[in-house]
């Protein structure tokens, strides 16, 4: 009898891909889009595995799955998830999911971890999976360009010392790939790294995945957990949009950066810990501390040495490195063996302007590798670029009506939230968690 697999994933092309892969290897799969649509599957049907994404439009991963435990459903579950999320989907492993998966996904892996989910096989445990990360990521990409080895000769400056360090820059620049160059330059390289999208903390949330709770410390503390600081122990956190952080968290911040000490939610103890920081941020922290919404002391001592890491456009010279980048890791996802970009390929390309950098560089040579069907991608395989960087100025998130600009863009983007996203100059977590900030349900 086929197993039956249900798809959590509001991004269309992946789900479809998804779906039509399991469908090739035998598997009968159901494909939905938001939480509540799973919830009325899993209740009318048998399902031997689900698979969800992290993040979706009426909710995430984490809630369907605290959900499902609350039904006492015994369903396997695997958690889809970016790497920028990894401390969620370590907790959604102490929540009772069977094992996560980092996107891009690649098909080997994915094989191997359906077949251990359906059959019960244990993976590793979640502080290895955590104390790995590094070595998952070591394949980082230098550009060439003369901006691109000004930076990463700044990077390696910094790296061997304990200094902290802020990186700012615009969205989707690759600012996580400058902090894992830091660390993988540092004594610490062979402890953990852990990065952490600050803009997909809550408010409620955001003390207890940093500094960890007690169990009873708050209605859903079912067990003890540990937090990112206490996990990464010896090695080095990296904050992603840390303006989004709030006010009362960034005093626990200070602290720990202080005294080298954290607190579980809960607990009466103090904990020591040694841990390196690194944050990120694309708005101007001075003009939040001028707005009362950043303290000024965490800011001078997160800011103990400063880059600004350019935007795609000011070092095009490295596009065709990162371009190619992109491509074999498209090639390894979507099963493909693409050689090279056409030449007319590639200068429509160079000609682009990439505001959205190195995410939308990325998210191009994804979709043109899969509607690739000979050994290089052709001009035809490419999106008819329209020049947005107007569109995209009118609809920043600085502008008075925030709710209305969101609307806009989704409207103009057709309902797709990655190019919503990119047209207001964020990434998709936050642009969701501003979707549900002002109730906006598309």
């Amino acid at each position: 009898m086929r197993h039956k697999i249900l798809i959590v994933e509001d991004d269309a092309s992946f789900g479809l891909m998804l779906q039509k892969w399991f469908e090739r290897n035998d598997f009968k799969a159901i494909l939905v889009t938001k939480v509540e649509q799973a919830k009325k599957e899993i209740f009318k049907d048998n399902f031997s595995l689900i698979l969800t994404d992290l993040r979706l439009p009426d909710g995430d991963g984490i809630m369907l799955l605290a959900w499902i435990k609350e039904q006492k459903i015994s369903t396997p579950v695997i958690v889809m998830t970016s790497y920028g999320e990894i401390q969620s989907a370590v907790s959604s492993i102490k929540l009772g999911a069977f094992d996560y998966l980092e996107k891009p996904i690649n098909p080997s892996i994915l094989s191997k971890k359906i077949e251990q989910a359906l059959n019960h096989i244990p993976g590793p445990p979640v502080d290895t999976v955590a104390t790995n990360k590094t070595e998952q990521h070591s394949d980082i990409v230098y550009g060439t360009s003369k901006a691109a080895k000004e930076m990463h000769e700044y990077l390696k400056i910094v790296a061997p010392t304990k200094m902290s360090v802020l990186i700012t820059g615009e969205s989707g620049t690759g600012k996580e790939y400058a902090a894992r160059i830091i660390h993988e330059n540092s004594q610490r390289k062979n402890a953990p790294f852990i990065a952490v999208d600050c803009g997909s903390l809550s408010k409620e949330l955001a003390p207890s995945e940093l500094f960890g709770h007690i169990k009873g410390s708050f209605t859903s503390a079912i067990s003890d957990k540990k937090g990112v600081f206490e996990i990464a122990n010896g090695g080095t956190v990296f904050l992603d949009e840390i303006g989004n952080l709030s006010y009362d968290v960034q005093v626990q911040l200070l602290r720990t950066l202080q005294e080298f000490k954290i607190r579980p939610v809960g607990s009466a103890t103090d904990i020591k810990v040694d841990v390196r920081i690194i944050v990120a941020t694309n708005e101007n922290l001075e003009t939040a501390i001028s707005e009362g919404k950043f303290r000024e002391d965490l800011y001078h001592r997160l800011n103990e040495f400063f880059i600004t890491i350019p935007p795609l456009r000011q070092r095009i010279d490295d596009l065709p490195v990162f371009a190619q980048y992109f491509l074999n890791l498209a090639n390894q996802e979507l099963e493909k063996d693409i050689k090279r970009f056409s030449e007319d390929a590639m200068e429509a390309l160079m000609k682009h302007n990439w505001t959205g950098n190195l995410r939308e560089l990325r998210n191009v040579v994804r979709r043109a590798t899969l509607f690739s069907q000979t050994d290089e991608i052709l001009l035809e395989h490419l999106p008819s670029f329209s020049p947005h960087s107007v569109l995209t100025e009118d609809l920043s998130l600085k502008s008075v009506n925030e709710k209305e600009r969101i609307e806009i863009a989704l409207k103009k983007a057709n309902g797709n939230k990655t190019k919503a996203a990119g047209f207001l100059k964020i990434d998709r977590k936050t642009l969701y968690n501003k979707m549900h900030q002002y109730g906006i349900d598309i």
